[in-house]
């Protein structure tokens, strides 16, 4: 990989990992588009950790949720588990979000499907469109939501099961987890950001084992130069995503999933269309 093509592929993650429509399957298409080869361990761990880089823009904006500690009183009675989760709250809601993902994640990794996922255009194509479709309509499916309605444990757990499914390319993990907020009557907003916040611990454990599965098969990758790329990339991503994010939350309030639904199917359509007669979406070969 080339500085520029780390920049392009950075920008392109900080503008589409809280929009839903896919920041890896975009990732990977432009990637393709650069002429990058795929398969590369290398690449694959690119991939993920420049997300979290995109990820820690959250904590930045929403420093007070992250570095707070319930002061309020403790219900008579409670245990010592239900004093730390009185006192620790938003980091316990976060922890029984995540608990699915890891679990299906690395079940994925472990039997080398995550992998494959990730080599695999033809799936970014087709979930797009399919995650497209049902964005066309998934507003009439929920209604706007009680703004009384907070996250709780079992809502949080419920949300942390639709994050599973964004183990396929394509599919968005900011579409899953918003979706499955709405379905627990959350509001778009209230939504979206608990979404945000999940990325967090979510991202954070996916680039960590990346990191040490490098480590493992080859540390030769970690040349001034590669280390130097995903620096560069994780900045890039981390700014690009702080200036997106905000306006995502008031134009998904405002206006829903159509226009991202709309502009999924153009995309995959395209795509398939390409891959379908045989033609190869890199500009360079």
């Amino acid at each position: 990989m080339t500085w520029f093509e780390t920049v392009i592929i950075a920008i392109v993650e900080g503008l589409t990992e809280f929009l839903p429509v896919s920041s890896t399957g975009h990732m990977i298409i432009t990637q393709n588009l650069l002429g990058i080869p795929q398969g590369d361990a290398f690449v694959h761990a690119f991939t993920f950790i420049i997300q979290f880089g995109a990820i820690l823009s959250v904590v930045c904006l929403y420093w007070k949720k992250f570095f707070i500690i319930d002061r309020s009183p403790v219900p008579h009675g409670a245990s010592l588990l239900g004093k730390l989760k009185h006192r620790f709250h938003f980091y316990w809601l976060l922890f029984v979000g995540v608990l699915p993902a890891v679990v299906i994640g690395l079940l994925a990794k472990k039997s080398g499907l995550l992998d494959w996922l990730l080599d695999s255009v033809l799936v970014v194509a087709i979930m797009l469109v399919v995650g497209g479709i049902f964005m066309l309509y998934c507003d009439r499916f929920f209604n706007k939501g009680d703004k009384a309605n907070k996250v709780n444990e079992m809502r949080a757990f419920r949300i942390g099961l639709f994050q599973c499914i964004s183990v396929i390319p394509g599919v968005s993990r900011s579409m899953a987890t918003i979706v499955g907020g709405m379905a627990q009557g959350l509001t778009r907003a209230n939504a979206a950001e608990f979404s945000f916040f999940l990325a967090v611990p979510t991202m954070a454990g996916a680039t960590l084992l990346d990191l040490l599965d490098l480590m493992k098969e080859d540390a030769s990758w970690a040349t001034s130069h590669n280390i130097a790329m995903l620096i560069l990339g994780c900045v890039v991503a981390f700014i690009v995503a702080l200036l997106a994010m905000k306006w995502f939350v008031s134009f998904l309030t405002k206006y829903g999933f159509k226009a991202f639904g709309i502009y999924r199917i153009i995309v995959g359509s395209i795509i398939l269309v390409l891959l379908l007669t045989g033609h190869s979406l890199a500009m360079v070969d």
